[in-house]
């Protein structure tokens, strides 16, 4: 960090820079560059970035690679131009260094890029589920994958689940907004609520809670948190990330379609990386998958909205992956004969 740079909160120094090009640009521009910012903001707090000063080129290439697997190519090139215009800015007011906008590369997009969408679908969901529910029954990766499928939780959310917050009664869960104790929501107090999760699926995690496997943990703030990792901590969002890709690999619960043994495959051998599967799904795709999922059951989309915390804007334009004909469908059960 330089000694001439000033001190500046990743929150603050999005709220100047947003406040700085408002008079300049349309409402509509506003909220993407809004929407855009507030998924860096969210990267900055699970590595526990407060100080823009401290960002480095390393940093933000680890950024793209937290991103890229959660995103369409030229979903992810349109957010990496708003970081960039604010690093810029940043640079400006002397919150980061000069010339670290131009360290923030792209990936190149690849032929069709545009009309890509990349979600868990309801046949991969039901076949993985069905893997675990016979042979690794209320292991965590068991209750992770059911949690956000039957909820469509966003990981920060899931990170930020105590034990205490399950509901025997009403087999729900509590979502709760504790930035004080380092789990905050992505939409703040905004973002509180129960969600329903039915009898089979509370099942799943109650049993998880009790699984002999599972560490037993409470963390520096008193409290015990649901998932939890081997080194008995709270995990990260990237920890969440990690399992929920190398669950959803095809060959941990079917054959693997892609002709790869584990020795020679670049996702499960040793030293690899688990995102590098053809067939890999993020935490954001199971999202995406759930969300899409709920519709094609005919949950009213005002439901959907408030039980994945998505405003209807954003969940059509950035979550609804039905085909024009599974629309139809859905919306032909509220037409009479």
């Amino acid at each position: 960090m330089s000694d001439d740079l000033q001190p500046l909160e990743p929150s603050e120094g999005v709220d100047m820079f947003l406040e700085h090009r408002q008079p300049s640009i349309r409402e509509s521009s506003m909220q993407n560059a809004r929407h855009r910012l507030s998924v860096f903001l969210e990267w900055c707090d699970e590595e526990g970035i407060d100080n823009l000063n401290d960002l480095t080129g390393r940093d933000l290439s680890l950024f793209v690679s937290w991103r890229q697997d959660d995103v369409a190519p030229i979903t992810l090139q349109k957010q990496l131009s708003s970081v960039r215009m604010a690093l810029r800015w940043w640079a400006d007011i002397e919150a980061v260094s000069d010339g670290l906008a131009e360290k923030l590369h792209a990936p190149e997009l690849p032929d069709g890029a545009e009309s890509r969408e990349v979600f868990l679908t309801a046949d991969r969901a039901k076949q993985a589920l069905r893997y675990f529910d016979r042979h690794h029954y209320a292991s965590r990766d068991h209750a992770l994958l059911a949690l956000i499928w039957r909820t469509g939780m966003r990981r920060g959310a899931v990170r930020g689940l105590d034990v205490d917050d399950l509901d025997e009664d009403d087999h729900a869960i509590r979502v709760e907004h504790r930035p004080e104790t380092d789990t905050p929501l992505k939409n703040g107090d905004d973002g509180t609520r129960w969600v329903y999760l039915g009898p089979r699926w509370f099942e799943i995690l109650d049993d998880y809670v009790n699984n002999p496997d599972r560490k037993n943990v409470v963390d520096e703030h008193g409290r015990r948190p649901l998932f939890t990792t081997q080194r008995e901590t709270r995990p990260s969002g990237h920890s969440i990330y990690k399992w929920v890709i190398r669950a959803l690999h095809p060959c941990t619960y079917a054959e693997c379609p892609h002709d790869r043994t584990p020795s020679e495959c670049e996702a499960r051998s040793t030293g690899s990386v688990p995102s590098k599967c053809p067939s890999a799904r993020s935490p954001h795709a199971v999202r995406r998958g759930a969300i899409t999922n709920h519709l094609n059951e005919e949950t009213a989309p005002e439901t959907v909205s408030e039980r994945m915390d998505v405003s209807l804007g954003v969940l059509y334009e950035h979550y609804d992956a039905r085909t024009e004909r599974e629309k139809m469908a859905v919306r032909r059960q509220n037409i009479p004969d």
